[in-house]
């Protein structure tokens, strides 16, 4: 509780900038809060801030970091694991099936429809051991705090993944880490904690932008973190990044705003889509996707209209993608398109 009391004095004493001279992201951010409003912090203030966090961190015990895994034999109620022998043996994990683990952002929990979605996406695609993470501290009141315990979230998940793979033989070459928001900076973390380019793939769901630096990639996810990084930015320059992240960057309508969410001033249906259209793409491999030479021209929508043969969220992108992706997009289910020649053949 005492880092909650100093962020949050911290957030309230910061000096704002002239209105007209605040670019999110550059030389600030407006961090969302709780009540669904954002407050501006400026970038020195923020560090200042994050670098004070980082040092409290240390010396905290309240970051608790569960595994919940489901598999075929049990998919709709997660069992609790832990890098303990006994815990894995009693449980359904099988070594001979490909791994999924899933991580929420803020104000997340393990049972949200985030990882309810993207399990049972999974495990319609045959057998596959889906561990959800629950991180305790994405439920901090302030946004700031849940930033601060990014870091060593993502250490003890990417120690579980050491631990399955040392003692239990599950394969990094099949494993996929997937995050939503604050969980896809948790999954770059886990990344550089197993090593670089070790854990083979990462899915990051519209990262988080507010008190990430894009210059700065070795305090955020990274196209470094895995043997390939995939990003699907759906919020871009609002509650997720908007320059591209992943390997292969993926940019839905333009990845500002998506279609059927209205006004959406706080951006959090937006920001959700992201998890939506990866579920959909998990079982449907249905969202056709138009290849741009820069995220520019995918965030104007200038890219041609001349599909290519890369699907979005596709599980066999590690091997053929790289380069940024405009993706048109339905307003309602199915929020996936493709060429309509394929539709005819």
């Amino acid at each position: 509780m005492k880092v909650l009391f100093v962020l949050a004095a911290l957030v309230a004493a910061v000096s704002a900038l002239p209105i007209e001279e605040r670019i999110h992201g550059e030389n600030g951010w407006y961090v969302p809060q709780i009540d669904g409003t954002s407050e501006w912090i400026d970038l020195k203030e923020a560090e200042d801030m994050l670098s004070l966090g980082d040092q409290m961190e240390d010396r905290s015990s309240g970051n608790a970091v569960d595994f919940y895994l489901y598999t075929s034999s049990n998919p709709t109620k997660g069992k609790q694991i832990d890098a303990s022998d006994a815990s894995i043996r009693d449980s359904h994990f099988n070594k001979d099936h490909p791994t999924r683990f899933v991580i929420h952002g803020w104000n997340g929990r393990s049972t949200d429809s985030m990882n309810t979605e993207i399990t049972k996406a999974w495990l319609s695609k045959g057998d596959h051991n889906i561990i959800v993470v629950e991180w305790a501290r994405a439920r901090s009141f302030e946004y700031a705090s849940s930033v601060v315990a990014v870091p060593a979230t993502g250490a003890k998940v990417g120690e579980m993944i050491k631990y399955l793979h040392d003692k239990h033989g599950m394969s990094l070459e099949s494993l996929m880490v997937i995050g939503h928001s604050l969980g896809a900076h948790v999954a770059g973390f886990a990344g550089k904690t197993v090593g670089e380019g070790r854990v083979h793939t990462i899915i990051g769901l519209d990262p988080a932008l507010p008190l990430f630096s894009y210059d700065k990639p070795s305090k955020r996810l990274s196209s470094e973190d895995a043997f390939y990084v995939e990003s699907i930015q759906t919020n871009g320059g609002k509650l997720g990044f908007l320059k591209p992240i992943g390997k292969g960057a993926f940019y839905p309508n333009g990845g500002k705003k998506q279609p059927g969410c209205g006004l959406d001033p706080t951006g959090s249906c937006s920001h959700g889509r992201s998890v939506t259209y990866y579920a959909e793409a998990v079982t449907e491999d249905n969202f056709g996707t138009i290849r741009c030479h820069d995220y520019e021209a995918a965030v104007k929508k200038e890219c041609g209209s001349t599909y290519s043969s890369i699907r979005m969220g596709a599980d066999y992108n590690a091997y053929m993608v790289a380069g940024d992706f405009y993706v048109p997009v339905n307003s309602k289910e199915p929020f996936g398109k493709i060429d309509l020649r394929e539709r005819s053949e």
